[in-house]
């Protein structure tokens, strides 16, 4: 479908042909975007398939698997921002906590990498509050590849534009949307009656306040690819044909099949007022007895004779499932048991968690390393914003994102690995950063510190009270030099 153009009245040609040429990019990526969202929404339904084996009536059961969910949260669930560190200074002193706990960062960070990993770019926007409302004065939002998109530079490794639309109608047509320029932010409204556009400029010295968060980038795609690629999408389904056919196995083939010699079933397989029996009732209810017919032509045919097929075994259909899994965890690194099904591979673990894992470590690192220069510079630009700010101070450069190790580690194995480190660097226990080595938080080292500091606070009280003055004891009268020992004139 071709996307509709708009004409914002005020705007010069060129940024109206910049608009709609960017809603033209979203329209084209929507298809492929949407299907991955719905792959990972779990809403993606298999196409009718076959030659008729399986009765249409499976595929309206709606059933679905979240294997391509699964692929994107767990690497997402070892992507977790930390925070930040400066090592020229207090963060708290710019406000940075403030920044994060009025923007819910911690989440909307979470948020950033999901969508990353679903669709390939995601974007981190920073706006300033609005005026006379209680809104931050800083503000970081968030924004899909299904809503918004922009040119990427490729020599300044930043975005020359983003478009972001923030409503639509039923049409999916824009009923609200922001331009984001060079040092320029157009944002305009279109009246849902009257279809006018209303418009407001603001400039601000940001240049283009967005930074994309990008999976996988690489020459060729600069916005990246997505987790659910294609090889993933067509195991999804495979794996999906699968279960449909378990299904129809389950209320087809699992009970046995009979069959009579000498009798009639439409006489046999009725009820008390001689109507057919329903088919589950004949199946459940099976063949208790039937009397023998004394008019048959064949005394061979007097008595019915009830022979039985064995009903078939659904190991077949389970062995492919299977399959599917390991092919599954295969392309996305992942344990084989995260997907419901145990199986033995060549590895130190039935279900081969210990080289997954070390598989997924390596993508979290790989991912969270591309990721961190957005973050970073996102947050800057917010400090900037909060103190009020026309550029960027030189030594905020320092300022940089901090990540949760990708590694599960208990305790106890992350405090003998600091010990050992600490050993050798003994000094860095006197410092935040081997508090850190010793896998405490954040707050528990702030916490720490701040009873370090009050402990300090009242030993240096203690000692100051119970050290006597100078010339304590002495009296009032008595030169300071007899106190000391001098001698007299007298």
């Amino acid at each position: 479908m071709t996307a509709p153009t708009v004409r914002l009245p005020n705007v010069d040609s060129d940024n109206n042909a910049l608009i709609n040429g960017l809603l033209g990019e979203l329209d084209k990526r929507r298809p492929r975007n949407y299907l991955r969202s719905c792959y990972y929404d779990g809403r993606r339904a298999v196409r009718h398939f076959g030659s008729g084996i399986v009765p249409p009536e499976y595929f309206k059961l709606g059933l679905t698997l979240g294997w391509s969910a699964k692929g994107v949260d767990i690497l997402a669930r070892r992507c977790n921002l930390d925070g930040y560190t400066w090592t020229g200074g207090d963060l708290n002193s710019l406000g940075y906590q403030e920044v994060m706990d009025e923007n819910f960062f911690g989440a909307e960070s979470s948020s950033a990498v999901v969508s990353s990993l679903i669709h390939g770019p995601a974007f981190l926007i920073n706006t300033t509050g609005a005026e006379d409302s209680d809104e931050p004065e800083s503000l970081i939002h968030v924004a899909d590849a299904m809503n918004a998109t922009g040119e990427l530079n490729g020599r300044t490794r930043r975005l020359n534009n983003l478009l972001s639309v923030l409503k639509r109608d039923a049409e999916r047509n824009p009923l609200e949307l922001v331009l984001y320029l060079d040092g320029l932010t157009l944002t305009a409204a279109r009246d849902k009656v009257g279809r006018r556009w209303s418009i407001d400029w603001s400039d601000h010295p940001w240049g283009v306040p967005a930074e994309s968060v990008i999976y996988k980038p690489r020459v060729g795609r600069p916005f990246g690819s997505s987790r659910i690629s294609r090889v993933v999408m067509s195991l999804h389904d495979r794996a999906l044909r699968t279960l449909i056919r378990m299904e129809g196995h389950a209320d087809l083939f699992s009970y046995p099949e009979l069959w009579m010699l000498g009798a009639d079933p439409r006489e046999v397989l009725v009820d008390d007022e001689g109507n057919p029996l329903p088919t589950w009732k004949a199946m459940m209810g099976r063949i208790k007895g039937i009397p023998d017919d004394d008019q048959a032509a064949d005394e061979k045919l007097s008595r019915a004779d009830v022979k039985q097929f064995q009903q078939s075994s659904p190991a077949p259909h389970i062995d492919l499932f299977t399959q599917c899994a390991i092919d599954f965890a295969g392309e996305t690194d992942l344990p084989v048991s995260a997907l419901g099904v145990q199986a033995k591979t060549n590895t130190n673990t039935v279900d081969g968690s210990d080289n997954a894992e070390k598989q997924l470590i390596a993508e979290a690192e790989g991912a969270t390393d591309d990721w961190s220069p957005a973050f970073r510079r996102s947050m800057i630009r917010a400090l900037a914003i909060k103190n009020d700010l026309d550029a960027i101070p030189p030594e905020w450069m320092s300022i940089d994102a901090k990540w949760r190790a990708h590694a599960y580690l208990s305790r106890s194995a992350a405090a003998d690995a600091g010990m050992k480190q600490l050993a050798a660097v003994p000094w860095l226990a006197d410092t935040t950063v081997g508090l850190e080595l010793l896998g405490m938080s954040d707050q528990q080292i702030q916490r720490a510190m701040a009873e370090k500091r009050r402990a300090g606070s009242l030993s240096l009280t203690e000692r100051l009270i119970q050290t006597p003055p100078a010339g304590a004891g002495q009296p009032a009268d008595t030169p300071a030099s007899q106190a000391a020992g001098a001698p007299s004139n007298s």
